[in-house]
């Protein structure tokens, strides 16, 4: 009897742990204006229409449109904010070279999906959305430079007051600095099924990731949840118990984008428009 008294109280500590491991901030009404736009993943791009992603034209394109932006930020060798999706410019710019090794004169050769379009700078894009509508930051980082991009990202960011930002990551490095240093910023945890989607992650890191278990430590104001896996059992309980704002990416059709609207949830598109 002693024994199964003492299970039931170690699986209810455990029960406990989980839920306190989840904690996130309570999201607000109108969640800070951000849920008036629906955000153009990487900017509105495409390519058939010679329109890269993360390119100056595609962000141009979102901002006349109305819409806001989600983008991704790299910091070079000489430590420029460069606005890019992947680590490697293979994809993007016909190279297998990485941001992070490359300075701004060697980023200058580089065009976008045999366009004209440069790579462009984290300054470049907040001059386009000057008083426009917001944008979702992703910062992306490289080994240990979490702190030292999340800084230099901010301080870009303080010479533009009249741009509205939110800042995201994959990396709880980042929301942590962030919670630290740079409390009013509103801050989100991105995620998904990483324990499927393994993307190099040691097994226990893609697990804690997938299941939201550093929220403690970062305290988000949202959490960004790929569509797809959103019926995840930590992200639904975060969502039900600590009532987190839910952001999904990316809803490419305009039924998902409409009942995520409906719902309450924040809208990261591509290939529709919502």
């Amino acid at each position: 009897m002693k024994i199964l008294l003492y299970v039931c109280l170690s699986l209810a500590g455990l029960l406990l742990l989980w839920v306190l491991a989840l904690c996130a901030k309570r999201k607000k009404k109108g969640f800070y204006g951000f849920l008036a736009y629906t955000y153009a993943h990487r900017g509105l791009h495409n390519s058939k229409e010679g329109i890269p992603e993360n390119s100056l034209g595609a962000f141009h394109r979102a901002a006349q449109c109305g819409y806001g932006a989600e983008l991704d930020v790299h910091l070079s060798k000489d430590g420029r904010l460069v606005v890019i999706h992947d680590e490697s410019l293979l994809r993007t710019a016909g190279e297998d070279r990485n941001i992070c090794d490359l300075t701004e004169k060697e980023l200058s050769a580089y065009r976008l999906e045999g366009t004209e379009e440069p790579i462009p700078y984290l300054e470049q894009v907040l001059e386009v959305f000057r008083g426009k509508a917001p944008l979702v930051i992703e910062i992306k980082t490289k080994g240990s430079n979490a702190s030292q991009l999340t800084e230099k990202v901010c301080r870009m960011l303080d010479e533009y007051p009249d741009v509205r930002y939110c800042i995201e990551s994959f990396d709880p490095r980042v929301l942590v600095w962030l919670r630290k240093h740079r409390p009013t910023i509103i801050r989100g945890q991105l995620s998904c099924n990483f324990v499927r989607e393994r993307n190099n992650l040691a097994l226990p890191l893609a697990f804690l990731l997938t299941n939201l278990l550093g929220n403690f430590l970062t305290l988000p104001h949202f959490v960004a949840y790929k569509l797809e896996d959103r019926k995840n059992l930590s992200f639904r309980l975060c969502r039900l118990i600590w009532g987190v704002q839910e952001i999904n990416w990316t809803i490419t059709r305009q039924e998902d984008a409409k009942e995520a609207s409906k719902d309450g949830r924040g809208v990261i598109f591509e290939h529709c428009r919502p």
